[in-house]
């Protein structure tokens, strides 16, 4: 099916019960706000690494790595798999490592710690349209819930104001606790689907990020939407990119999607 008949399925069908949304580049601009963070602690390290070693520099891209490499995977698992692209293996060192050690988690720790402040700045927003239908599908009286590898999202949440338009919220910190596999493995929705008490084949995912649709259609959901915010309006290179991976329709935003047909939550 080409991309054009796919972006034109707005409807998201019948039988659905709750609707599970991935955070970054789907709720909120925060895509940007990650992306440079991750640039940031990846050039200081590489920057370091090629003065010791006598070799060449080469930067972090912050859009082709970032897509490629760590968006939407848990932190610790973007640090590993960047860093194996570039023929670097480091310990994963503890929770005891300082900020900046040069461990998977030191780099973590260094990367969250400018996430953190980013936020702290006030350089998160949301798409409204996308908010927006948040609200008309609780109004249709389907279950919600934000899963995200972020550990930051109860800030993010609780700073833009919209914390409370979620049932149940997964994030890094739970995936964390309960050891979940993180995108593109389905566990962290799987788990998301189980705290709203709807079965994958009643729920719909909504994720912008190449893991993320892939975690969606892994877990076998009734629909994976995929959210192509790219800059470019004129391609639709990033739409069959995410169709590739698993999405089954992709919209620029949440506000291209029609307001599905109210549902008993407590059937």
């Amino acid at each position: 099916m080409s991309t054009d008949s796919q972006r034109s399925g707005r409807s998201l069908g019948s039988g659905l019960r709750a609707c599970l949304f991935d955070l970054d580049g789907v709720l909120t601009r925060t895509a940007r706000l990650h992306a440079a963070a991750w640039k940031a602690m990846f050039d200081a390290f590489l920057a370091d690494r090629a003065r010791e070693e006598g070799t060449e520099f080469v930067p972090f891209d912050a859009h082709t790595d970032y897509e490629r490499y760590v968006d939407g995977r848990p932190r610790e698992d973007g640090i590993r798999t960047f860093l194996a692209a570039r023929g670097i293996r480091l310990p994963d060192g503890g929770d005891d490592d300082p900020v900046g050690a040069p461990t998977v988690r030191g780099l973590g720790l260094l990367k969250n710690a400018d996430v953190v402040q980013r936020i702290a700045a006030g350089e998160v927003e949301v798409f409204d349209g996308s908010v927006d239908f948040v609200r008309r599908v609780r109004a249709a009286g389907y279950a919600t819930a934000v899963v995200s590898s972020s550990a930051n999202t109860p800030e993010i949440l609780r700073v833009v104001g919209i914390e409370s338009l979620f049932d149940a919220r997964v994030d890094g910190n739970v995936a964390r606790e309960r050891g979940l596999p993180g995108k593109p493995a389905p566990d962290t929705f799987l788990a998301g689907a189980a705290e709203l008490r709807v079965s994958p084949s009643e729920a719909v995912v909504f994720e912008d990020a190449t893991a993320g649709v892939a975690a969606g259609q892994a877990g076998g959901f009734a629909l994976v939407v995929g959210v192509d915010r790219s800059t470019d309006l004129t391609s639709d290179a990033r739409a069959r990119e995410l169709l590739a991976h698993g999405a089954d329709i992709v919209v620029r935003d949440l506000s291209e999607l029609e307001t599905p047909e109210p549902v008993n939550r407590n059937e």
